[in-house]
């Protein structure tokens, strides 16, 4: 082969990746219409918080879904980095039915966890050229709870969310900011607790009017035979998530998701995904593509128009 045709070949080739890219933005398009200035919040938790690669794909996606439009609310965990803190101090972390037992002590490190991990958040958004600012549930009354029991046993400063004041949210929103939110909050005597995240994002989420709730999780989505991958469902309506509630697919750590997703659903939600947030651009793979990534709850009504 020539030298010329084979320079020939490379430029086709060249040509054809670009061509390739530019069809995703194209498929993109009617949604970054459908959904422009509509609220959407993220949770974010899981791996994407401790690996660092990953950490930054999730800030990425959040600050681009900004950028051409959104209004995007952050709501993060980070209960690695609190357990991890607790042994530091000579504690061990408990947990009763998935929910950390929080004395005083372990108050105070999820507190201050909570809030270095949120100013960490901050920064990177900042660096991607995006306005954000971080608080927790505390701030300007957003997150009012009550003490939560799990199963009747005490355990210790877990809030169970009673109000969502949106007020502040609002504000940051229409002076263009990117609010990032730490799961803590007040009670009516102004005792500090902690909040689930995914129990803070959805109630956020159902408050504001959201057109979108996503979690990112470290589980691709819902199946129903989690043994079996070809059994993974990408599409559920409410009716169809209780069926599969009801008749024992879904147990452990999967039921107060699913639990959260219909519940958000039913309370003026649009739609709510479950993306595995340990693999890069989960998010946008889901959002602004057709076939998406993970599973998305809808309602019934919408089965026949779903986009």
């Amino acid at each position: 082969m020539k030298e010329g045709e084979k320079m020939s070949v490379t430029q086709e080739e060249y040509m054809e990746k670009y061509y390739k890219k530019a069809e995703v933005l194209i498929e993109a398009l009617p949604y970054i219409r459908k959904f422009n200035r509509k609220v959407i919040v993220v949770k974010y938790g899981g791996s994407a918080m401790t690996d660092e690669k990953l950490k930054r794909s999730v800030i990425e996606d959040v600050t681009l879904l900004k950028l051409v439009g959104f209004k995007p609310i952050v709501v993060h965990g980070g209960g690695k980095d609190i357990s991890a803190w607790v042994k530091k101090v000579g504690k061990e972390a408990q947990f009763i039915n998935g929910l950390r037992v929080t004395d005083a002590e372990t108050m105070e490190i999820a507190e201050m966890v909570l809030g270095k991990v949120n100013k960490q958040l901050v920064a990177m958004v900042q660096g991607l050229g995006v306005k954000a600012v971080g608080i927790s549930g505390k701030d300007g009354g957003l997150l009012t709870v009550e003490k939560k029991y799990s199963e009747g046993k005490d355990i210790g400063f877990v809030g169970n969310i009673t109000r969502v004041d949106t007020k502040i949210l609002d504000d940051l929103l229409e002076d263009d900011f990117l609010p990032i939110v730490s799961p803590i909050g007040l009670d009516n005597k102004y005792d500090t607790y902690n909040i689930n995240a995914d129990d803070a994002a959805c109630a956020i989420a159902k408050a504001m009017n959201a057109d979108k709730l996503a979690f990112l999780t470290d589980i691709e989505g819902v199946y129903k035979d989690p043994a079996d991958k070809s059994t993974f469902i990408s599409r559920l309506t409410v009716s169809e998530a209780n069926d599969l509630i009801e008749e024992g697919y879904i147990g452990g750590g999967m039921l107060p998701k699913l639990n959260n997703c219909t519940d958000a659903i039913v309370n003026g939600v649009n739609r709510v995904h479950i993306l595995d947030g340990r693999k890069p651009h989960t998010l946008l793979l889901e959002i602004f593509t057709k076939e998406g990534i993970g599973t998305m709850f809808f309602r019934d009504e919408d089965k026949e128009t779903v986009m």
